[in-house]
């Protein structure tokens, strides 16, 4: 099952839409994805958070 539930990154409104109604920001989806132990990729977007995290900070 694939939810619909957004959430904008500036303003915090949950929507339906790609785009804020609000602020017309993209939205992003809330919720985490599901846990796998076999997870293949997971190492790869752990790094890409981090790298993500510090060009931010």
């Amino acid at each position: 099952m694939k939810t619909s539930l957004r959430k904008c990154r500036n303003c915090d409104e949950y929507t339906l839409k790609d785009v804020c109604p609000r602020c017309g920001q993209s939205t992003i989806v809330p919720i985490p994805a599901r846990y796998s132990p076999e997870d293949r990729w997971g190492k790869y977007r752990r790094m890409l958070l981090k790298e993500r995290r510090e060009n931010d900070g």
